[in-house]
Order: C-alpha cells, then structure tokens, then sequence
C-alpha cells in the first residue's frame, strides 16, 4: 500500500490521478457570442458617458448617467422605466467597469458555452431586473449604475448549473468568489447591497428554472416562461416600489 494525501491506496490507484471537476471541465458548445456582445454595449456606454461628461474615475455626472442611472424618484415621476434595463449598463468610473466585465467575460465564457445563448442572455437579463428591483427596496433614493447585479445572477445561476452537474460549487471555487464578493459588498461603502442581492437571488431562481426545471422532457419552454414571468414580477415590484415610496421629483 501506499500512503496518500487521502489516506492508504494500493500502488495502481495511487498513480491514479483524481478529476477535478470545474466550469470548465464540462465546458461545450459554441463560441460565448453574447458574452462579447454584452460586454461591448458596457463599454460602449461607458464611452458615451465619458463623453458626455462622467469623469473617468467615478463621480457621477454627465448627460448619460442623469437619463439612465436608476433613481426612485424619476422613474415614478416621469415614468422613465427604461432605467430599470440602461442602469445595468453604465457604470461610475473606469475601476467599476473593469471588476464587472472580468467577471462577465470569465463567467460568460464558461455558463454560455455550457448552457447555451439562450438560456445565458435569459439568466442575465432577469438577474439585471432582479437586481434593480433590490436596489430599488433597500435604496430607493440613491442614484444607482453598474452591471454588478446582472454578475451577481449569473453567480448564482452557475451555482445551480455547477450543483446540477454534481459539482462542488466550493470545491469549483465558485462559492468562495461569491462569498467574497458578498463581503466586499456589505464591507466597503457606496455598494448597492439591494442590486447585488437581488440579483443574486434572481439568478439563483432562475438558474434553478433554466438548468433544473429546463433539463427536464419538455421543460425548456416553461423554464423560459418562467424566467419571463419572473422578470415581469420584477419590473412590476420595481415601479410599485417607486410609487408606494411617495418619492417626486
């Protein structure tokens, strides 16, 4: 016999190597298209931002950031509903983008090829709405921007694929970086602790409804038209919350 990292092994299973299973490991399909399609509109809108004049370390400020960014109080009084969808595409400063498009690019290139353009671009769109829903209940007041809630969703969506397929989120390392980020988040001020919660707990229900419920014969159909419905819940919370808060302009 001999002795391993995981104990006494006899001398063939010993000079066996153990497969660790990642993302990537069950990697397949075609190219992440809509990982760069995405990622190139947030930075395109970051470009229009500088443009119009946000300063590119942060701040605020500028044409596109006023008519986009996510605020109670115009989106109830001027029923500017688009901002519930441009909010997750600007950002404030050139640090803020950089974090959410690693992020986007190294789970986009991993969930899409896996899961499919379409399921991918669903799981992404709901948590981005999911998202401005929680940073419209926890901070209905704060001027809000960035794709972080979106990211969050596709976290908690590749945690349901990882689990589906039998795999350790934690042994992945998956879990850590959400942990972590979930300590940023609440540690470090100025962050939309609703936008990053809420869009956690979207990609999450709808992870669970693309790549559970989805999987199943005849499921793909009611898994997407659950993740319409729920992304419907979501905008319709998100203009109840900003009128129920009596906010005006």
């Amino acid at each position: 016999m001999t002795p391993t990292p995981v104990g006494m092994r006899c001398p063939e299973c010993a000079r066996q190597k153990t497969e660790v299973k990642t993302m990537s490991s069950v990697r397949s399909g075609p190219d992440p298209v809509v990982t760069y399609v995405l990622i190139a509109i947030n930075v395109i809108a970051f470009v229009a931002e500088m443009a119009s004049g946000s300063a590119v370390a942060g701040g605020g400020g500028g044409r596109v950031v006023d008519e986009g960014a996510l605020y109670g109080p115009v989106i109830a009084g001027n029923n500017e509903y688009w901002r519930l969808v441009t909010s997750g595409f600007l950002h404030a400063g050139i640090i803020h983008i950089l974090f959410n498009m690693y992020f986007l690019y190294v789970l986009g290139q991993q969930l899409e090829a896996s899961a499919g353009r379409v399921r991918f671009a669903t799981l992404y769109l709901t948590s981005l709405l999911t998202g401005s829903l929680g940073a419209l209940l926890l901070s209905p007041h704060s001027v809000t921007v960035g794709a972080s809630g979106a990211v969050f969703g596709l976290m908690g969506g590749a945690v349901v694929a990882l689990r589906a397929r039998g795999i350790n989120p934690m042994e992945s390392g998956l879990g850590m970086v959400i942990l972590l980020n979930l300590g940023i988040t609440f540690i470090i001020p100025g962050i939309a602790i609703g936008g990053h919660l809420g869009g956690l707990a979207g990609g999450l229900i709808a992870g669970y409804l693309l790549f559970v419920v989805g999987e199943r014969r005849r499921g793909e159909m009611l898994a997407l038209g659950g993740c319409v419905a729920l992304a419907a819940l979501a905008v319709a919370g998100s203009i109840a919350v900003a009128g129920g808060q009596g906010l005006s302009i």
